[in-house]
């Protein structure tokens, strides 16, 4: 992997500041954590209780793909727009909308009885999500220098590892002992709690009266942060930077949205469980990917604070990540329920240790205030990359029955995805980025 001599080394920096300054930074990332569990909670919900409601309503295969496409395609639309959002109206006031429609929505679906307003609900649950990850990283930016960045993004991402380990926990007890609707309401009210706290405690650093002055300081020590005034997207698409995080975007982002829609569907049609019994190994596989998520994140940072340069600690991860993704195909042909579960689970966790360090590398390259931009134009890449996995899996799944072509997608596409990335983006570095 190409290295980058080039650029300054900050385990100096990290290592003798990081100790005398204060943690109020970390309050934020584990408030942001939270809200990326309450996210896929949410998101979760509906493939939980496919089986049941496809049973109850008498969806198809392709129906069930029509009703997951609707979230994709809000999704996409959601996260382009709040990358904009938050870049124009700020990280504060972007996250308490993006969370209040989302869980609006999530409440919502306990209300539908046919496909279109499954539909429906879907979509507004996807608009409000996609303003959760643009909101996230922009948050890291502002509240954390670069070598601490991937450890918070890996934090970030463990959120969604909770969530999608509460919920296959929750949702299924709540179905069978107070109805499916209930599901729907009890987890879509919990954003409305996060939201309380966001809003007591989140200022930006310059006008937070929590932050120390040496936590202040340390915040911007990184001597590169150059302050830009807001860029637009067409500005941005001119980098080769920003078209090489969409591309990547777009080809394994569709991967891990095919997990979480359609592994419980798996596991019902090739091992036979039902909700009960699909529990504890959901439960075991997400379990696995949030120590894969913080893993991820942790690595890169202590790899930079270690004197490697940021293009080698940031692509050495996503290698290894690529790597261990590979044995995934074996998951669709083995009848070991146990071993499919730990193919799985590896594969998850190598997923959000990529995609912590993928999302790093937006804040390693453009300025602060881009950072929400680039990331909502590469979400939206990959929720359409999403959208058309969803629709063509409904009816590859009609049509055959064998996961065995999907998962051997999965098993291939990251090695391709980091060559891409590779070739586009030789060596990482601080953009010029000019208005």
């Amino acid at each position: 992997m190409p290295t980058d001599s080039s650029l300054p080394r900050t385990a100096s920096i990290v290592d003798v500041t990081a100790a005398n300054v204060g943690r109020f930074r970390w309050r934020i990332c584990a408030l942001v954590f939270f809200a990326n569990t309450i996210n896929y909670v949410d998101r979760q919900v509906l493939g939980l209780l496919a089986p049941q409601l496809e049973t109850t309503f008498g969806w198809s295969e392709v129906q069930y793909g029509y009703i997951v496409t609707a979230f994709q395609a809000a999704f996409a639309l959601g996260y382009l727009g709040f990358g904009w959002f938050v870049d124009r109206y700020g990280t504060r006031l972007a996250y308490a909308v993006a969370i209040s429609v989302w869980s609006l929505a999530a409440i919502g679906h306990g209300w539908a009885r046919s496909v279109v307003q499954f539909g429906v609900a879907r979509a507004f649950l996807g608009l409000g999500e996609g303003g959760n990850t643009p909101a996230a990283i922009k948050t890291f930016t502002e509240y954390f220098p670069q070598s601490e960045r991937a450890l918070a993004t890996g934090i970030f991402n463990g959120g969604s590892s909770l969530g999608a380990v509460l919920a296959p926990l929750l949702v299924p007890l709540i179905a069978l002992r107070w109805g499916w609707q209930a599901a729907f309401f009890g987890t879509g009210a919990l954003g409305f709690v996060w939201l309380v706290f966001w809003l007591w405690l989140y200022e930006s650093p310059e006008r937070q009266r929590r932050l120390s002055e040496s936590e202040r300081r340390y915040i911007q020590s990184d001597p590169d942060e150059i302050v830009t005034a807001r860029l637009p997207w067409s500005h941005l698409l001119r980098y080769r930077a920003t078209w090489a995080f969409v591309l990547v975007k777009f080809l394994t982002d569709p991967i891990f949205w095919f997990y979480l829609y359609w592994l419980p569907k798996f596991l019902a049609r090739q091992h036979g469980l039902d909700v009960t019994g699909s529990i504890l190994p959901l439960m075991t596989i997400y379990g696995i990917m949030a120590v894969g998520s913080t893993l991820g994140g942790w690595a890169s940072s202590v790899l930079l604070q270690r004197g490697y340069s940021l293009n080698r600690s940031r692509k050495s991860v996503m290698l290894v990540a690529a790597l261990l993704i590979v044995p995934i195909l074996a998951a669709a042909l083995t009848k070991n329920l146990w071993l499919a579960i730990g193919l799985i689970g590896l594969a998850t966790a190598a997923h959000q240790t990529w995609s912590a360090v993928l999302f790093t590398t937006v804040s390693d390259q453009f300025p602060k205030q881009a950072v929400a931009s680039v990331v909502g134009i590469g979400g939206t890449a990959g929720a359409i990359g999403g959208m058309l996995i969803a629709t063509a899996t409904g009816f590859l799944l009609e049509a055959t029955g064998s996961y065995v072509p999907v998962f051997a997608l999965a098993a291939t596409i990251y090695l391709v995805a980091l060559g891409l990335f590779q070739l586009l983006v030789p060596t990482l570095k601080k953009l010029k980025v000019e208005n």
